[in-house]
């Protein structure tokens, strides 16, 4: 039986030495869905007292394989071992007994209900009477919570309380159920850099009591700043584990694609034109038709990216809804070179020279029952060379499709399956290979990395800077800080549906951003000198910045 324990391919780690028993053996795992193998023959440890972070592309395998630790899912092959013993681990709730505990990446807490409610659900201390003592519960929280340094308010409602707190919440579940094993499913996926950096001070803590924790990851920075140990999954199977300190961030990438790959790249300075996108005292409703976007204003010029930060949730989907016609302002102007366009319809826009990278690609970007060639007209399969009266050129449609493919690296057979049968990367890169083929001067480019691994992140980056240096006007909406910080020109932070805070690339900090991004007050806030700090920006020199993909991965 392969494993995958000893070290990486190419000698890229080795292990110490001999270490002591593991608490977690997985060998020879293999989980197969209809068409697809999720795990092909994994095999991992885990040790007492340590950090083991879990690398991988998107799809690569990560979640399905702790899925399987958590008794969520059964493996068609393969053995666990906890502390060396042959155990069979049916559901979450033999887990939990053999000291397994999981924090998945989209919470699951009752958001109604308090703290102390929400971590003793199930597994409630009860008086003498049989009745719930609450009072206990709450002593048991503030105990568990001082002892492990995880403070919240026992008292609190979890609707009232931050992401990050939430997160502490789900974690002490975990630990209230006695576990000594915990899962991270993409823990900092919705978190400031202060609250990442909590995280991080939690989970030494953690350790440090004899606590074992197993970090799933595709974030190259986090895995060197965080983890002793790192195993790498690729297409499913483990291509190499060791230890953290005897690799690099470039090592790790190439693992994960299978390729090197270049994780910098020179970025020249922008060429700032004239305003491409004018935002004035932008109002919308969101979908429980409270108010969503309170008075945006902001401009995007022509050969500029500006990058929009801030947590999810905090109105950055209406805004993108509310800019692409699909979604109605209640008030406000949007100019696009100089014309009023709000409350257009989408194709009104994309006659104007708008293109949109949407965040939900299923919903919004795709027809999953059409082919991948037809999805690459979706934009303009009503035009010359594509129509002939009322019909298709389907030569045309799928010579297209074919030139599409070659150029944005889309994993498919051929051009004629349809969109549901691609992986969700190719699925995005069918849809960024669609809007930047559309030759726009305008592209709203919302979560344009979901879904991809570092290679196909690394492409997109440069598509994107090449738009740019065509002089095209860009605006970048992402939930990965080091993506905003990295390819933007400009930066503003939404919070609660209000711009919060405008700088210029070069001069922001993760600190101040996150911090703004909290609700916090930075040392610059620009709102009042918004229009003069655009014309300042134009006119500032030109100097040469450095981007670092190894920050976005």
């Amino acid at each position: 039986m392969q494993r995958c324990l000893a070290s990486f391919e190419r000698g890229f780690l080795t292990l110490k030495g001999p270490m002591s028993t593991p608490v977690v053996e997985m060998r020879g795992i293999t989980v197969k869905f209809p068409g697809v193998v999720a795990n092909d023959n994994v095999s991992i440890d885990v040790y007492s007292g340590e950090i083991l972070a879990l690398l991988g592309e998107n799809g690569a395998g990560k979640t399905t394989l702790m899925n399987v630790l958590y008794g969520l899912y059964r493996p068609n092959e393969g053995e666990i071992r906890i502390r060396g013993e042959r155990v069979s681990v049916s559901n979450p709730n033999d887990a939990i007994k053999l000291g397994i505990g999981m924090v998945h990446q989209h919470f699951m807490l009752i958001p109604p209900f308090t703290v102390a409610e929400n971590i003793i659900l199930g597994v409630e201390p009860v008086n003498a009477g049989g009745k719930l003592d609450m009072d206990k519960a709450i002593r048991d929280v503030e105990e568990l919570s001082n002892q492990y340094g995880l403070v919240v308010d026992p008292r609190a409602r979890v609707e009232n309380i931050s992401v990050g707190m939430q997160q502490r919440v789900e974690i002490l579940k975990a630990l209230y159920r006695g576990a000594e094993v915990l899962i991270l499913d993409e823990p900092t996926a919705v978190l400031t850099p202060q609250e990442v950096d909590e995280l991080a001070g939690i989970m030494r803590s953690l350790i440090h009591q004899g606590k074992s924790i197993i970090f799933i990851t595709h974030k190259l920075r986090e895995v060197m700043a965080i983890s002793d140990r790192v195993a790498v999954l690729r297409r499913g199977k483990c291509v190499g584990t060791g230890e953290t300190q005897n690799t690099t961030a470039e090592e790790l990438a190439q693992m994960m694609v299978g390729r090197k790959v270049v994780l910098s790249l020179e970025k020249e300075p922008a060429r700032v034109g004239d305003s491409v996108l004018k935002v004035d005292n932008l109002h919308a409703k969101g979908s429980r038709n409270l108010p969503a976007l309170k008075g945006v204003s902001f401009d995007v010029n022509a050969g500029e990216i500006v990058g929009i930060a801030g947590i999810e949730g905090n109105g950055q989907s209406e805004l993108v809804e509310t800019l692409t016609g699909l979604r109605k302002a209640t008030s406000g102007h949007i100019y696009v070179n100089g014309i009023d366009v709000l409350n257009n319809q989408p194709r009104a826009l994309i006659e104007k020279g708008v293109a949109h990278i949407p965040e939900d690609r299923q919903n919004r970007g795709l027809i999953l029952d059409f082919t991948v060639a037809e999805n690459f007209i979706l934009r303009n399969y009503y035009k010359s060379p594509f129509a002939r009266g009322i019909n298709l050129d389907y030569r045309e449609v799928h010579a297209h499709a074919r030139e599409l493919i070659s150029e944005f690296d889309v994993r498919t057979p051929h051009e004629n399956v349809p969109a549901r049968s691609l992986s969700g990367g190719n699925q995005q890169k069918v849809v960024v290979a669609r809007e930047l083929s559309g030759e726009p001067r305008l592209l709203i480019a919302s979560q344009p990395t979901r879904g991809l691994d570092v290679g196909a992140i690394e492409f997109v980056h440069r598509r994107l800077l090449a738009q740019r240096d065509q002089g095209k006007a860009i605006l970048l909406v992402s939930l990965e800080l080091d993506e905003v910080m990295s390819l933007s020109d400009r930066i503003l932070v939404i919070y609660e549906g209000q711009i919060v805070g405008e700088m210029t690339a070069s001069e922001a900090t993760e600190g101040e951003l996150g911090l703004l991004m909290a609700g916090g007050h930075a040392k610059r806030g620009l709102d009042t000198e918004r229009s003069e700090r655009s014309v300042q920006y134009r006119q500032r020199p030109e100097t040469s910045r450095r981007t670092d993909f190894a920050h976005i991965s």
